[in-house]
């Protein structure tokens, strides 16, 4: 096997072996991957339309995407710093409250999505 092919295929197993790791180790991301899982039967009971699909997809990325980042600065102060730190501590918190505001967001947008059809779909 070609070196590049060997290190294309490489990057790949290390970033899935990444995903993997922090569904293990975080229960933040097992939480978004729960909701997903709801939305995505929600999705299917409802009958969302392709757009729908398009922009529920691109939410799931984000917040999943968000988290994995968040997990990734967390584990890298924790590493540079045992202690106490303010900075640290910033950091942390920053990095956990660009997860909530996309979470925020998504669920927004969910419910733009889904009340119209949850409405449709009682009648």
């Amino acid at each position: 096997m070609k070196e590049k092919t060997k290190k294309l295929i490489n990057s790949f197993k290390y970033a899935f072996q990444g995903i993997i790791t922090s569904f293990k180790t975080e229960r933040n991301m097992k939480i978004h991957v729960f909701i997903m899982i709801l939305v995505i039967i929600a999705g299917i009971v409802l009958k969302v339309s392709s757009l729908d699909w398009i922009i529920l997809v691109t939410m799931f990325a984000l917040v999943i995407s968000a988290e994995l980042f968040n997990t990734a600065i967390e584990t890298v102060v924790d590493m540079i710093t045992k202690e106490k730190n303010e900075k640290a501590k910033i950091a942390k918190d920053v990095a956990a409250g660009a997860v909530l505001v996309l979470a925020i967001g998504s669920v927004i947008v969910g419910l733009i999505i889904f009340i119209p059809k949850i409405l449709e779909f009682i009648k």
